[in-house]
C-alpha cells in the first residue's frame, strides 16, 4: 500500500463519524473533539481527493454520492478493524497468566498466601511454573518471572520484591548443642540443596572455604528442603525470611548468616514495555502481600 498518497487515518475516522451521525456537533461530542476540529479533517479530506463529500441539510449535513461510497467502505474497514482489535484485547485478558518461579519461592511463601489473590481476582488465570530453570522471557509466552539475587539483569525490568539475607540452617534436632564458629566445620554436614542451583558451592566459596573432599549434598526439589531441613536430615542455604518462623520456634538454628547490608532478594522480573492488565493487578497484589512481610521482618 502506498502510504504516501493514502488520506490521514484521523480524516477518515472523523469523516465516518459524522457520515453516521449527520451531524457535525454530534461527530464531534463522539470523538471527544471539537465542532471545528471535525470540520476542518473533513475539509481536509475533501481537498486530498478532489471530491466534495458533504452538504449542508437543514441543521445537519447530507452525504454526496462520493460520500456514500467512501462512508460506507469505511464501516466496512473500520467494522472489520474493530472486530480484530476486540480479538486480540480479548484473547490478551484471556490469556492465563504465565509465571515462573523458583520453587522454594513457590512453597514457601506464594502459596501460603494465594488463595487470598483468588479470592480478591478470581477472573484472573494463573499458571504457575515452580522451576530452577532459567526461562528465556525474551520468547514472549512468560508475563513474569520472580527469581532471587542482586536484580542486575541487563535487558529486563528487574523490581525488588523481598529483600532477605540468606542463612544457613540446620534443625535443633540435628545440632543440639553444638557451636560452631569456623565456617570450615560445614564440610563434615550433609547438605540439602534445590535442585539446578549451586548454593553451597557459592556459600563456601564466600566463606573462603575449600572443600577437603566432595560435598555430602542431596539434590532436591524445593518443596521438599523445608520438610528434611525440620526432619534433621541435613544443613540448608536458604533465604531467612523462609524458614524466620522456624527460626522464632527454636525448632531450627541459625549456624551462619550474611552480616552484609541486604543487596540481594527476590525480584519481580519482566519484559519491558506494556504489562497486560492481569500482570499489573498480580504485580499489585505481591507488593502489597511483601509490605506486610516487611513490616513483620525487616531485614
Amino acid at each position: 500500500m502506498d502510504w504516501h498518497h493514502f488520506p490521514s487515518l484521523s480524516s477518515l475516522r472523523a469523516f465516518a463519524a459524522v457520515a453516521e451521525e449527520k451531524n457535525l456537533s454530534a461527530a464531534g461530542r463522539k470523538l471527544n473533539v471539537t465542532h471545528a476540529a471535525i470540520s476542518q479533517q473533513v475539509r481536509s479530506l475533501e481537498a486530498h481527493l478532489g471530491v466534495e463529500l458533504l452538504r449542508r441539510a437543514g441543521r445537519g449535513v447530507a452525504l454526496t454520492p462520493a460520500g456514500e461510497h467512501l462512508a460506507e467502505s469505511l464501516a466496512e474497514g473500520f467494522g472489520i478493524i474493530a472486530q480484530k482489535v476486540d480479538e486480540i484485547q480479548r484473547g490478551n485478558r484471556e490469556r492465563p497468566l504465565n509465571i515462573t518461579l523458583t520453587p522454594s519461592f513457590a512453597v514457601s511463601w506464594l502459596m501460603p498466601r494465594i488463595s487470598d489473590f483468588k479470592q480478591d481476582h478470581p477472573e484472573v488465570e494463573l499458571m504457575l511454573n515452580p522451576t530452577s530453570q532459567v526461562i528465556d522471557l525474551a520468547a514472549g509466552d512468560v508475563d513474569l518471572a520472580i527469581r532471587f539475587g542482586t536484580g542486575s539483569w541487563p535487558g529486563f525490568d528487574c523490581e525488588l520484591l523481598l529483600a532477605s539475607r540468606h542463612v544457613v540452617v540446620g534443625a535443633a534436632s540435628l545440632l543440639g548443642d553444638r557451636v560452631i564458629t569456623d565456617p570450615a566445620e560445614m564440610q563434615e554436614f550433609h547438605w540439602l540443596q534445590e535442585l539446578g542451583t549451586n548454593e553451597v558451592s557459592v556459600w563456601m566459596e564466600r566463606q573462603g572455604v575449600v572443600p577437603k573432599s566432595k560435598l555430602n549434598i542431596t539434590h532436591l526439589p524445593g518443596y521438599m528442603i523445608l520438610d528434611g531441613l525440620r526432619r534433621g536430615h541435613g544443613i540448608t542455604a536458604t533465604a531467612r525470611i523462609f524458614v524466620e518462623s522456624l527460626i522464632e520456634t527454636g525448632a531450627v538454628r541459625v549456624l551462619f548468616e550474611d552480616t552484609e547490608p541486604v543487596s540481594t532478594g527476590y525480584h519481580m522480573v519482566t519484559r519491558p514495555g506494556l504489562r497486560r492488565p492481569p500482570l499489573k493487578v498480580f504485580m499489585a497484589w505481591l507488593r502489597r502481600k511483601a509490605a506486610e512481610d516487611a513490616c513483620c521482618f525487616p531485614f
